[in-house]
């Protein structure tokens, strides 16, 4: 069984291929979790269609708070998964922001240039 830090970084990865492909989310979330949909972990499938969903509207949040002369359009695909999870996170309210922002710095870390994790942690801090 995996720790809710593995689920999420899997639910990031399950978005992160959704900006790539555009693919269905039941396909892309049995490929990143490797399990039917009905064996994750409802909250992590909760994450991941919220971030899909709410994609325009979490722009929005994100434009409004990145550092001036960037967009969200602007950032690599990994950046944007991960804000957008954290936002669908935020929403959802099930969570701790601290958790959520810890986690995706995290994830920033072991996943984006080196200073990125700094970007990623400013933005969700506002948000």
């Amino acid at each position: 069984m995996m720790n809710r830090s593995e689920l999420r970084e899997k639910a990031m990865i399950t978005v992160y291929q959704y900006i790539l492909v555009k693919r269905d989310s039941k396909e892309l979330l049995e490929d990143a979790f490797g399990t039917p949909v009905s064996e994750i972990p409802p909250y992590f499938v909760k994450i991941v269609h919220n971030a899909i969903d709410n994609e325009e509207r979490y722009k929005g949040y994100i434009n409004e708070v990145i550092k001036k002369g960037w967009t969200f359009d602007r950032l690599g695909a990994i950046e944007k998964a991960i804000l957008l999870n954290g936002c669908a996170e935020f929403d959802l309210k099930e969570t701790e922001a601290a958790v959520i922002i810890d986690e995706s710095v995290k994830l920033a870390k072991k996943y984006c240039d080196e200073d990125t994790y700094k970007l990623v942690n400013r933005i969700l801090d506002v948000i």
